[in-house]
């Protein structure tokens, strides 16, 4: 049930990339889809009852999949890096034009 709301997660992140035109809500947006495709891959790899993956004298039994919990813990440190590089790029457009609004970046008159 609970991944229902991973994907509505995703959903709104994506709804936030395509709707928006402002610089630090497209990061904002793209931090949300990040977040809920995170919690979505280790929700994957859940299943309830098992233990955790560490192997002890006496311990049988069913283990919890570790690979989606490794696959997201490189994911995070990836979307760390996109988000420095995207708010630094952010930071040198408002230097350069003055606004986070890309119409206004791109001249588009809507008059």
């Amino acid at each position: 049930m609970s991944q229902y709301l991973y994907i509505g997660l995703m959903l709104v992140g994506i709804y936030g990339l395509l709707s928006q035109k402002n610089i630090i809500k497209l990061i904002l947006s793209l931090n949300i889809l990040e977040l809920g495709l995170n919690l979505f891959i280790i929700s994957t790899g859940y299943s309830g009852g098992n233990k955790a993956p560490i192997i002890v004298l006496g311990n049988e039994g069913g283990y919890v999949d570790p690979l989606p919990q490794a696959i997201v813990l490189t994911a995070i440190v990836i979307g760390l890096g996109v988000t420095a590089v995207a708010l630094m790029l952010a930071r040198n457009i408002y230097k350069k034009y003055g606004t986070y609004e890309i119409d206004e970046i791109r001249g588009d008159d809507d008059d």
